[in-house]
């Protein structure tokens, strides 16, 4: 930590106090005299260091810039002093330095000082006398240093406590704009459907509006969900809801609200084995790896261009199960794989959508089962490949080569 290099750097005792006069760091102890000190009752929660401390702590937190040079005297020519440590321009705490003597000491001396501290007279004079006293200069250039790092360290706190407050004003926005908009979407998507499904003899043009006004709306909904989950991850409010269930219970589900986009593009979708995973018992949140899976399919499709493939392969051994989703589109980048489960991550591409949160979504629902989430793609129109790793309750389908 700062505090101890400057400390062993210099040779003074350091300690750092609240504004309330609480030591919460040392003393910081480097010198032989001042180890020796530190078996008294110098710094003991009742004893006469600890008492001057906090009076010179009191001092600064009344607005006076150094009170140690008053009690000097009181320690026979100790020198003790002190600098604030400010947050917002407001003062929180104190650190107290020094305890080195300002000039060569005397056998009298160290015996007075002994005698308030408990320790033998001789002891003392025989540390003390054999260390340089720490002249003003010297601690001039002591202090300054000591101020540059306590400014260096109050600015960084400063810095965290701005970039907190900027991250809670983001998570409050997310959480509060995501729920102000769902109630709208909802009222607008169950209108348009009701229009639909009640109006007869509806000219070919309205009814071509209101199903492109319905798969619009649909999209704008689902990015409302996926800023509530980016803000639920955010805030750590996210959970999953862990039942027993069926790997292929969940694989079909997933895949049955995306084989109509791969058949649009002409696209070779294959699951392997054949039976899903129906024989892998899962401790899981159906929906939420239904999500993932949908999720990463539909990427899959988004990003392969008409005529080519996309698979989905279940492997298991002892302990779990592999899931890869792979394809042979566009691929992605060597310098762009280790940021693509970040937020607000979108592809480069042309037929990139929506708000680029579903793989730093995914990510997290999978870290919540007990699983891990990995991409990997040889680069550009090489294909990618994801794959997620579960704790099962069962493996009991042999294990499979990925394809």
């Amino acid at each position: 930590m700062p505090l101890l290099q400057f400390s062993q750097a210099t040779g003074l005792a350091v300690s750092a106090y609240d504004i309330k006069g609480v030591r919460q760091i040392g003393p910081l102890l480097s010198t032989r005299t001042a180890r020796f000190l530190g078996t008294s009752k110098l710094w003991q929660e009742d004893g006469p260091g600890t008492a001057v401390e906090r009076l010179i702590v009191g001092a600064m937190a009344a607005g006076q810039d150094d009170a140690g040079a008053e009690v000097e005297e009181l320690f026979y020519g100790m020198r003790i002093c002190s600098l604030p440590l400010t947050r917002a321009g407001e003062r929180y705490g104190v650190l107290v330095f020094g305890w080195c003597m300002r000039d060569f000491s005397s056998p009298l001396a160290c015996e007075q000082l002994a005698a308030l501290v408990g320790v033998p007279g001789h002891t003392l004079w025989n540390e003390v006398r054999l260390e340089s006293p720490l002249t003003d200069a010297r601690l001039a250039t002591y202090r300054e240093l000591l101020r540059t790092l306590a400014g260096s360290l109050d600015r960084q706190r400063d810095t965290i406590d701005e970039l907190n407050r900027v991250s809670r004003t983001r998570e409050l926005f997310l959480a509060t704009v995501s729920h102000e908009m769902r109630t709208p979407l909802s009222a607008l998507s169950m209108r348009v459907d009701l229009l639909l499904h009640t109006m007869r003899d509806m000219p070919p043009a309205l009814q071509a509006s209101l199903m492109a006004m319905r798969v619009h709306v649909r999209q704008e909904a689902a990015m409302v969900e996926d800023l509530i989950d980016a803000a639920r991850t955010l805030t750590g409010t996210m959970s999953v809801n862990r039942v027993p269930v069926s790997l292929g219970r969940i694989v079909r589900d997933a895949l049955s609200t995306v084989e109509s986009s791969a058949n649009e593009k002409r696209i070779v979708f294959s699951v392997t084995p054949a039976n899903h995973g129906d024989n892998i018992e899962l401790d899981a949140d159906p929906r939420r790896l239904q999500q993932v899976l949908w999720n990463l399919v539909l990427n899959a499709i988004k990003f392969t261009s008409p005529g080519g493939s996309v698979g989905l392969n279940i492997a298991s051994d002892a302990n779990g199960v592999r899931i890869r989703v792979h394809d042979s589109g566009q691929g992605i980048a060597p310098e762009d794989l280790p940021h693509v489960f970040g937020a607000f991550t979108l592809q480069s591409q042309a037929n990139a959508s929506g708000l680029g949160l579903g793989l730093y979504i995914a990510r997290r629902i999978v870290e919540l089962h007990g699983g891990t989430i990995t991409a990997s793609s040889a680069g550009k129109d090489l294909g990618t490949s994801f794959t997620i790793y579960l704790p099962t309750l069962h493996a009991a389908m042999p294990p499979i080569l990925p394809v």
